[in-house]
C-alpha cells in the first residue's frame, strides 16, 4: 500500500537528481566557455531516466553493450555518476568549429540551462502538488 502512495515520489525524486546532475554539466560548460580546447559534456536525460527508473525499450534497436555502444570494437566513453544508475556522460555535438578547439556553444548552452532549470521547478511543483495531496488525504479534508 505504501508502495503506491511513494510511487510517483520516487519517480520525481530521480527526475530531480537527474535535473540536477544535468544543471550541474551545463554550468560547467559554460563556465569553460573560453578554456582552450575544452569539450562540452551533456547526457540524455530522458535516456538516463528510463535507466535509473528500471524501463526498458529503447528507440533503437541496435544491442546496447557497456557505455551505450553498439559494437565491442567502439571505444567506451569515460563513465561519470549522474544520479543512481543513471547512465554516462557524453560529449555534445559540436555546431561551429572555434580556433581553439573549445566546443562550447554559449547560445545553446544558455537555451539548454534555462531549459533545465524551467524543468527542474516544475519537477519539485509535481513533487509538492503530491506531498499537499497526501496530506490533504491523511488530514481526511
Amino acid at each position: 500500500m505504501l508502495n503506491k502512495l511513494t510511487e510517483k515520489l520516487d519517480f520525481h525524486g530521480t527526475a530531480l537528481l537527474l535535473r540536477a546532475e544535468r544543471q550541474r554539466a551545463i554550468a560547467s560548460n559554460i563556465a569553460n566557455a573560453d578554456t582552450p580546447g575544452y569539450v562540452a559534456r551533456d547526457f540524455n536525460f530522458s535516456n538516463a531516466l528510463r535507466e535509473a527508473t528500471g524501463e526498458s525499450g529503447s528507440a533503437s534497436t541496435a544491442p546496447k553493450l557497456a557505455g551505450g555502444a553498439t559494437d565491442a570494437r567502439h571505444i567506451p566513453l569515460p563513465a561519470a555518476r549522474t544520479g543512481e544508475g543513471s547512465g554516462t556522460l557524453g560529449y555534445a555535438v559540436q555546431t561551429q568549429p572555434s580556433l581553439d578547439n573549445n566546443s562550447v556553444d554559449m547560445d545553446r548552452e544558455r537555451a539548454s540551462f534555462v531549459d533545465n532549470a524551467v524543468r527542474y521547478e516544475a519537477t519539485l511543483r509535481f513533487i509538492n502538488g503530491n506531498v499537499r495531496t497526501m496530506l490533504s488525504a491523511i488530514q481526511g479534508q
